[in-house]
Protein backbone atom coordinates (compact mmCIF):
# COMPACT_ATOMS: atom_id res chain seq x y z
CA UNK A 1 0.00 0.00 0.00
CA UNK A 2 1.40 3.36 -0.97
CA UNK A 3 0.32 6.92 -0.29
CA UNK A 4 0.62 10.39 -1.78
CA UNK A 5 1.69 13.25 0.49
CA UNK A 6 1.81 16.87 -0.67
CA UNK A 7 1.38 15.70 -4.26
CA UNK A 8 4.32 13.23 -4.21
CA UNK A 9 3.79 9.46 -4.24
CA UNK A 10 5.74 7.31 -1.78
CA UNK A 11 6.99 5.11 -4.65
CA UNK A 12 8.61 8.18 -6.22
CA UNK A 13 10.64 8.57 -3.03
CA UNK A 14 12.06 5.03 -3.35
CA UNK A 15 10.23 3.53 -0.37
CA UNK A 16 7.83 0.64 0.16
CA UNK A 17 5.04 1.06 2.72
CA UNK A 18 2.42 -0.85 4.65
CA UNK A 19 -0.29 -0.13 7.23
CA UNK A 20 -0.62 -2.72 10.00
CA UNK A 21 -3.24 -0.78 11.96
CA UNK A 22 -6.16 1.11 10.44
CA UNK A 23 -7.67 3.65 12.84
CA UNK A 24 -11.14 3.65 11.25
CA UNK A 25 -12.81 5.61 14.07
CA UNK A 26 -10.42 8.03 15.81
CA UNK A 27 -10.23 8.49 19.56
CA UNK A 28 -13.37 9.83 21.22
CA UNK A 29 -13.72 12.53 23.86
CA UNK A 30 -16.61 11.47 26.06
CA UNK A 31 -18.55 14.44 27.46
CA UNK A 32 -19.74 13.40 30.90
CA UNK A 33 -20.57 14.94 34.25
CA UNK A 34 -20.44 13.46 37.74
CA UNK A 35 -23.02 14.41 40.35
CA UNK A 36 -22.18 13.92 44.03
CA UNK A 37 -24.40 11.30 45.65
CA UNK A 38 -25.63 9.88 42.34
CA UNK A 39 -24.52 6.55 40.93
CA UNK A 40 -22.97 6.63 37.49
CA UNK A 41 -22.50 9.72 35.34
CA UNK A 42 -24.50 11.92 32.98
CA UNK A 43 -23.63 11.22 29.36
CA UNK A 44 -23.71 14.26 27.04
CA UNK A 45 -22.45 12.35 24.02
CA UNK A 46 -19.03 12.32 22.44
CA UNK A 47 -16.75 14.39 20.24
CA UNK A 48 -14.46 12.80 17.66
CA UNK A 49 -10.84 13.68 18.28
CA UNK A 50 -8.01 14.04 15.77
CA UNK A 51 -7.11 11.17 13.44
CA UNK A 52 -3.70 9.48 13.47
CA UNK A 53 -2.47 7.58 10.39
CA UNK A 54 0.42 5.20 11.10
CA UNK A 55 2.49 3.94 8.16
CA UNK A 56 5.54 1.66 8.23
CA UNK A 57 8.13 2.34 5.53
CA UNK A 58 11.11 0.46 4.08
CA UNK A 59 13.94 1.94 2.01
CA UNK A 60 14.45 -0.20 -1.05
CA UNK A 61 17.92 -1.73 -1.65
CA UNK A 62 20.33 -0.60 -4.32
CA UNK A 63 21.68 2.57 -2.70
CA UNK A 64 25.26 3.59 -2.08
CA UNK A 65 26.15 5.44 1.12
CA UNK A 66 25.93 8.77 -0.72
CA UNK A 67 22.61 8.05 -2.46
CA UNK A 68 21.15 6.72 0.81
CA UNK A 69 22.10 9.95 2.57
CA UNK A 70 20.59 11.97 -0.28
CA UNK A 71 17.39 9.93 -0.08
CA UNK A 72 17.10 10.59 3.66
CA UNK A 73 17.56 14.31 3.03
CA UNK A 74 14.78 14.26 0.41
CA UNK A 75 12.49 12.38 2.79
CA UNK A 76 13.06 14.97 5.51
CA UNK A 77 12.32 17.79 3.06
CA UNK A 78 9.20 16.00 1.79
CA UNK A 79 7.80 15.32 5.25
CA UNK A 80 8.95 18.56 6.94
CA UNK A 81 6.18 19.45 9.45
CA UNK A 82 7.01 23.16 9.08
CA UNK A 83 4.97 23.03 5.86
CA UNK A 84 1.86 22.62 7.99
CA UNK A 85 -0.98 20.27 7.08
CA UNK A 86 -0.83 18.90 3.53
CA UNK A 87 -3.06 16.59 1.57
CA UNK A 88 -2.49 12.87 2.00
CA UNK A 89 -4.19 10.21 -0.14
CA UNK A 90 -3.92 6.53 0.77
CA UNK A 91 -3.83 4.06 -2.11
CA UNK A 92 -6.31 1.94 -0.16
CA UNK A 93 -8.78 4.88 -0.14
CA UNK A 94 -8.71 6.35 -3.66
CA UNK A 95 -10.59 9.60 -4.20
CA UNK A 96 -10.42 10.59 -0.52
CA UNK A 97 -8.17 13.32 0.84
CA UNK A 98 -7.03 13.78 4.44
CA UNK A 99 -5.21 16.86 5.69
CA UNK A 100 -2.20 15.90 7.79
CA UNK A 101 1.27 16.72 9.01
CA UNK A 102 3.96 14.63 10.65
CA UNK A 103 3.17 14.02 14.32
CA UNK A 104 6.38 12.53 15.70
CA UNK A 105 10.09 12.38 14.99
CA UNK A 106 11.55 10.66 11.93
CA UNK A 107 14.16 8.04 12.84
CA UNK A 108 15.80 5.52 10.50
CA UNK A 109 16.60 1.98 11.65
CA UNK A 110 19.27 0.11 9.70
CA UNK A 111 18.10 -3.28 8.45
CA UNK A 112 20.79 -4.53 6.07
CA UNK A 113 23.47 -2.79 4.05
CA UNK A 114 22.30 0.55 2.58
CA UNK A 115 18.65 -0.07 3.45
CA UNK A 116 16.54 0.85 6.43
CA UNK A 117 13.07 1.17 7.82
CA UNK A 118 11.14 3.89 9.62
CA UNK A 119 7.65 4.57 10.92
CA UNK A 120 5.54 7.60 10.06
CA UNK A 121 2.74 8.92 12.23
CA UNK A 122 0.55 11.52 10.53
CA UNK A 123 -1.62 13.88 12.58
CA UNK A 124 -4.97 14.96 11.06
CA UNK A 125 -6.57 17.83 13.05
CA UNK A 126 -9.79 17.22 11.08
CA UNK A 127 -10.50 13.47 11.33
CA UNK A 128 -12.57 13.39 8.13
CA UNK A 129 -11.53 12.46 4.60
CA UNK A 130 -12.96 14.66 1.85
CA UNK A 131 -13.83 13.84 -1.74
CA UNK A 132 -11.13 14.64 -4.27
CA UNK A 133 -13.91 15.40 -6.77
CA UNK A 134 -16.89 16.86 -4.96
CA UNK A 135 -20.60 16.92 -5.73
CA UNK A 136 -21.95 20.31 -6.85
CA UNK A 137 -25.69 20.94 -7.18
CA UNK A 138 -27.29 23.96 -8.88
CA UNK A 139 -30.93 24.84 -8.24
CA UNK A 140 -33.15 27.48 -9.82
CA UNK A 141 -36.24 25.97 -8.20
CA UNK A 142 -37.00 23.44 -5.47
CA UNK A 143 -35.67 19.91 -5.92
CA UNK A 144 -33.58 17.10 -4.43
CA UNK A 145 -29.81 16.87 -3.97
CA UNK A 146 -28.65 13.27 -3.95
CA UNK A 147 -25.43 13.10 -1.92
CA UNK A 148 -24.62 9.47 -2.60
CA UNK A 149 -21.01 9.28 -1.37
CA UNK A 150 -19.58 9.72 2.11
CA UNK A 151 -20.76 8.11 5.33
CA UNK A 152 -21.44 11.11 7.60
CA UNK A 153 -23.27 14.44 7.31
CA UNK A 154 -21.30 17.12 5.45
CA UNK A 155 -20.92 20.87 6.00
CA UNK A 156 -21.64 22.40 2.58
CA UNK A 157 -20.78 25.76 1.05
CA UNK A 158 -23.79 27.63 -0.38
CA UNK A 159 -23.48 30.11 -3.25
CA UNK A 160 -26.53 32.36 -3.67
CA UNK A 161 -27.47 34.65 -6.55
CA UNK A 162 -30.51 36.93 -6.44
CA UNK A 163 -31.80 40.47 -6.28
CA UNK A 164 -33.08 42.15 -3.11
CA UNK A 165 -33.73 45.88 -3.33
CA UNK A 166 -34.03 46.57 0.40
CA UNK A 167 -33.74 44.99 3.84
CA UNK A 168 -37.49 44.28 3.85
CA UNK A 169 -37.08 41.87 0.91
CA UNK A 170 -35.84 38.35 1.64
CA UNK A 171 -35.03 35.09 -0.01
CA UNK A 172 -34.89 31.71 1.67
CA UNK A 173 -33.97 28.10 1.14
CA UNK A 174 -34.68 25.02 3.23
CA UNK A 175 -32.65 21.82 3.40
CA UNK A 176 -34.02 18.84 5.29
CA UNK A 177 -36.33 21.10 7.33
CA UNK A 178 -33.72 23.74 8.26
CA UNK A 179 -34.38 27.18 6.76
CA UNK A 180 -31.90 29.94 5.95
CA UNK A 181 -33.39 33.41 5.39
CA UNK A 182 -31.34 36.14 3.71
CA UNK A 183 -32.20 39.84 4.04
CA UNK A 184 -31.48 42.48 1.43
CA UNK A 185 -30.07 44.45 -0.09
CA UNK A 186 -28.35 42.16 -2.58
CA UNK A 187 -27.39 43.22 -6.10
CA UNK A 188 -27.61 40.99 -9.17
CA UNK A 189 -23.87 41.50 -9.64
CA UNK A 190 -23.12 40.21 -6.12
CA UNK A 191 -22.78 36.64 -4.86
CA UNK A 192 -23.55 35.60 -1.29
CA UNK A 193 -21.63 32.69 0.20
CA UNK A 194 -22.58 30.79 3.36
CA UNK A 195 -19.92 28.49 4.80
CA UNK A 196 -21.54 26.03 7.21
CA UNK A 197 -18.22 24.55 8.36
CA UNK A 198 -16.82 27.88 9.56
CA UNK A 199 -20.30 29.27 10.35
CA UNK A 200 -19.73 32.48 8.44
CA UNK A 201 -21.06 34.37 5.39
CA UNK A 202 -19.70 36.93 2.96
CA UNK A 203 -20.65 38.79 -0.22
CA UNK A 204 -18.37 39.03 -3.24
CA UNK A 205 -19.02 41.91 -5.65
CA UNK A 206 -18.25 42.10 -9.37
CA UNK A 207 -14.70 43.30 -8.59
CA UNK A 208 -13.96 40.34 -6.31
CA UNK A 209 -14.12 42.41 -3.11
CA UNK A 210 -15.42 40.42 -0.14
CA UNK A 211 -17.43 41.87 2.75
CA UNK A 212 -18.82 40.18 5.85
CA UNK A 213 -22.48 39.20 5.42
CA UNK A 214 -23.49 37.55 8.68
CA UNK A 215 -25.76 40.56 9.25
CA UNK A 216 -27.76 39.57 6.16
CA UNK A 217 -28.80 36.27 7.76
CA UNK A 218 -32.12 36.58 9.58
CA UNK A 219 -31.24 33.50 11.61
CA UNK A 220 -27.86 31.87 12.21
CA UNK A 221 -28.83 28.51 10.75
CA UNK A 222 -26.18 26.46 8.96
CA UNK A 223 -27.80 23.34 7.48
CA UNK A 224 -25.88 20.13 6.96
CA UNK A 225 -26.32 17.64 4.12
CA UNK A 226 -27.13 14.03 4.91
CA UNK A 227 -25.99 11.04 2.90
CA UNK A 228 -28.63 10.10 0.37
CA UNK A 229 -31.48 12.40 -0.71
CA UNK A 230 -31.64 15.98 0.60
CA UNK A 231 -34.85 17.92 -0.05
CA UNK A 232 -34.24 21.53 -1.12
CA UNK A 233 -36.92 24.21 -1.33
CA UNK A 234 -36.28 27.85 -2.25
CA UNK A 235 -38.24 31.06 -2.65
CA UNK A 236 -38.27 34.85 -2.22
CA UNK A 237 -40.44 37.52 -0.64
CA UNK A 238 -40.41 40.79 -2.56
CA UNK A 239 -37.22 39.97 -4.48
CA UNK A 240 -35.96 37.32 -6.87
CA UNK A 241 -33.93 34.16 -6.21
CA UNK A 242 -31.83 33.42 -9.30
CA UNK A 243 -29.88 30.33 -8.25
CA UNK A 244 -28.59 28.28 -5.34
CA UNK A 245 -25.34 26.37 -5.85
CA UNK A 246 -24.37 23.79 -3.23
CA UNK A 247 -20.83 22.48 -2.85
CA UNK A 248 -21.55 19.31 -0.90
CA UNK A 249 -18.10 18.78 0.65
CA UNK A 250 -18.91 15.10 1.04
CA UNK A 251 -16.77 13.35 3.61
CA UNK A 252 -16.02 10.11 5.40
CA UNK A 253 -15.14 9.21 8.98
Amino acid sequence: MGFTFDGVKSTEMGIATRMDIENRIPSLRNNTEQIAGRHGIFDFGETVSERVIDISCFILPGNTPNTLLGLKDRLVSWLNPDKGVCSIILDAEPGRIYKARLKDSLSFEKVVRQTGKFDLSFFCPDPHAYAASDDVFVFTSSGTAGRMQGNVASHPLFEIKGTLASQSETLYFTINGETVTVKGPLKASETLYIDTDNMTAWVTDSYGVETNALGKLANLTFPYMNTGANTVTMGASGGSFSSLKIYARRRWL
